[in-house]
């Protein structure tokens, strides 16, 4: 279950107060603190994580930089690193009542409930009248099955706070749990009757209608209603779907199948469900393309193996349907209904004594035990839990961190992740949305941080207002030898338009004047190479940088900028042997990547302490799949440069390729907290399934 993420009242308040003037730093501390807490207060949860982590550079013994900078990261799904820093801010002064709160928030998200509980209750101690606390630690409670526990904290709360529509809703879920329905019906009214938009208490009225009295009409009239007021919750059209399969609209079903699907393409339940509908109404194909789906995205899904299995074998496809049903009888050797499907494919296969040993199997297994297969088992999502509870990716709860996913299971799940785009719609609020508000919840692709390139332009952003500094090219700037200032970023814009080729093109024209006159020099040739860089022409770039090396064999610059040279070569696919840009042959592609990891190898041979080589290199590597050698080259570019949030998301990138979901939640903590804007979002996408 997800927990909501919602501070009690005196924690929004206190994160308006402003505290105490204290002895000055470097930096004004103070004023670092309130411009952080605006940028909280108007939900620009990332720029405000910058300036708390400005406030603890300067002054680490202080609590509250730390207790802003976990409320920041809660509100970004950060659990984790919500934890951590709620941790250390009671390290510094304990007596927060609110940071104990944020750490019993954050460790509910992460499964951590008992001691959820625990922070909770040490918060009551402090201040027993606050309703989140109270709600929070009843929630905690029932889903630790202490269910006297959360009863008597229910009812403390209701005592105290008798207009609270949340605490009827969480005491009728409560209710449910004990088959006390009467009671829950009457929390539910309660909780209507305080509020009318309560969408918690229209799920749960259409639930207890569903199961109860099979009043689906009723039910259906209440879906309604919930998702009227929250329109964009798959879970809801999942549900809805259902409902009206019962009411026999199956174009209505189909038609919130799809706009679930809309909402989370990656939604299995919504896949399985419309498989199956499509079945019914013998649309096989797209039945088989819809349970293909979801065995792409969970392949050890039984239920869409088997339904796949009996549609193949209905539709003539034998041989599909008995390797499926080889897989199904592989898991569950004594489920007799697969064995009869099985013994039906063969049977038209004309394998008789293969089918005759099926049939006789399934006929054994059927004496010994029943076996129920209903034809049409709708999946559905929790329409008890609260509704910023339900989860986001189809149904079950929220994948923590704690939650046992093998390491088959998280590459699978995170490679399936890097094929989805961004499904959101635009939203105009801000200029800079990409770093505003809930940026969590824009779906973007998941692909690696790029590597870093020196070149004469740079995208400036609120968080990164400059390029990166890399002492090799700060030295040729001071020298003023080139035409254009060196800069360093890993997000080059687009500078083809035509005043910029002009510039460039003029450029390249004087250095071809200048060394047909003069006695070249290596520094003139990486000025001529960096405007072929510039107007991508790489392999003219990759020319005077090998002349410019061979003037000056130590010359530092010109093999990192060669080794973007020959990446980018190999990146784009084309070269002067392919004028009709076809795409380069397997062995030009590797020999210019090689090439390029020869010459980071050299960049970091002759500056050992720059951490852009061991960065790039580790890029390569992971995009062509050698990922051991990725997470050694991220880890020294992090040893050499502990606030490198580049490196740290692509460590956490890897690991999860790799599987090892504990050290890459860790790293993509960290890749957040360091400014690394898309950290939240995959977090978020790989916290829930």
């Amino acid at each position: 279950m997800r927990i909501s993420t919602r501070l009690s009242a005196p924690l929004a308040i206190l994160l308006l107060i402003l505290f105490p003037a204290a002895v000055r730093g470097q930096i004004n501390t103070d004023q670092v603190l309130r411009i952080g807490q605006n940028n909280l207060y108007f939900e620009d949860y990332v720029l405000s994580i910058q300036y708390f982590n400005r406030a603890i550079s300067a002054k680490p013994y202080l609590a509250q930089p730390y207790f802003f900078r976990a409320v920041a990261k809660l509100n970004l799904d950060d659990y984790l690193g919500a934890e951590q820093d709620a941790t250390l801010a009671i390290e510094r002064n304990p007596l927060i009542v609110d940071a104990w709160e944020v750490r019993g928030v954050a460790r509910q998200n992460l499964g951590k409930t008992r001691e959820a509980i625990d922070d909770y209750s040490k918060a009551l101690s402090m201040l027993p009248d606050n309703r989140g606390l109270l709600y929070n630690k009843a929630m905690a409670q029932q889903d630790i099955r202490d269910l006297d526990g959360a009863d008597s904290t229910y009812n403390v709360l209701l005592k105290r706070f008798p207009g609270f529509d949340g605490g009827y809703i969480g005491r009728a879920r409560l209710r449910l749990e004990r088959k006390d329905t009467v009671g829950a019906g009457e929390d539910i009214e309660k909780a209507l009757s305080i509020n009318r938009n309560s969408v918690n208490g229209y799920i749960m009225r259409a639930d207890i209608a569903i199961n109860q009295a099979k009043d689906y009409a009723a039910a259906l009239e209440d879906m309604n209603r919930a998702i009227r007021l929250q329109p964009k919750h798959a879970g809801f059209f999942i549900n809805r779907a259902f409902l009206r399969y019962m009411t026999d609209d199956f174009q209505g079903a189909f038609a919130d199948y799809d706009y679930a699907l809309q909402l989370e393409p990656q939604n299995t339940i919504a896949l399985f469900n419309r498989g199956l509908l499509r079945s019914e109404v013998h649309d096989t194909d797209k039945a088989v393309q819809d349970f293909s789906s979801v065995l792409d995205l969970n392949p050890d899904d039984h239920k869409a193996l088997y339904n796949r299995a009996i549609i193949l074998s209905e539709t003539g496809q034998l041989d599909r349907a008995i390797a499926d049903l080889d897989k199904l009888i592989e898991i569950y050797p004594d489920f007799a209904a697969a064995y009869f499907v099985r013994f039906d494919a063969k049977r038209r296969k004309g394998d008789m004594r293969g089918a005759e040993k099926d049939y006789n199997k399934s006929l054994a297994l059927a004496d010994t035990r029943v076996q129920k297969t209903p034809d049409k088992q709708f999946e559905a999502v929790d329409a008890t839990a609260p509704a910023d509870s339900i989860p986001d990716e189809g149904g079950a709860p929220a994948l923590l961190a704690s939650s046992g996913e093998t390491q088959e299971q998280v590459k699978r799940r995170f490679s399936s992740l890097t094929t989805i785009g961004d499904n959101t719609h635009p939203e105009q609020v801000f200029n800079s949305k990409e770093i505003r508000g809930r940026v969590q919840d824009r779906n973007q692709a998941i692909e690696l941080e790029p590597i870093f390139m020196v070149t004469y332009y740079t995208s400036p952003t609120e968080l990164k207002l400059n390029g990166d500094y890399l002492k090799e090219a700060d030295q040729i700037n001071a020298t003023r030898a080139l035409r254009f200032v060196l800069q360093v970023t890993n997000h080059e814009p687009n500078t083809t338009d035509e005043e910029t080729a002009r510039i460039h093109f003029e450029s390249v024209g004087y250095y071809n004047s200048y060394l047909a006159g003069h006695t070249p020099r290596a520094v003139d040739y990486l000025g001529r190479a960096m405007d072929f860089m510039t107007l991508r022409d790489y392999e003219s770039a990759i020319a005077d940088l090998g002349k410019a090396i061979a003037l000056t064999p130590d010359f530092t610059l010109a093999y990192l900028v060669r080794a973007n040279a020959g990446y980018l070569l190999a990146k784009t696919g084309t070269h002067a042997a392919q004028p009709e840009a076809k795409g380069m042959p397997v062995i030009g592609r590797n020999q210019y990547l090689r090439g390029a990891l020869d010459d980071l190898d050299t960049v970091a041979r002759l500056s050992p302490f720059m951490p852009l080589a061991y960065y790039n290199k580790g890029v390569i590597q992971a995009e062509e799949g050698d990922n051991t050698s990725a997470l050694m080259n991220f880890s020294k570019a992090i040893e050499l440069k502990p606030d490198f949030g580049e490196a740290y998301y692509n460590r956490g990138y890897v690991y999860l390729a790799l599987g090892n979901k504990d050290a890459a939640f860790k790293d993509l903590s960290k890749a957040g907290s360091l400014g690394i804007v898309a950290s939240y979002n995959l977090l978020k996408r790989m916290s829930a399934r």
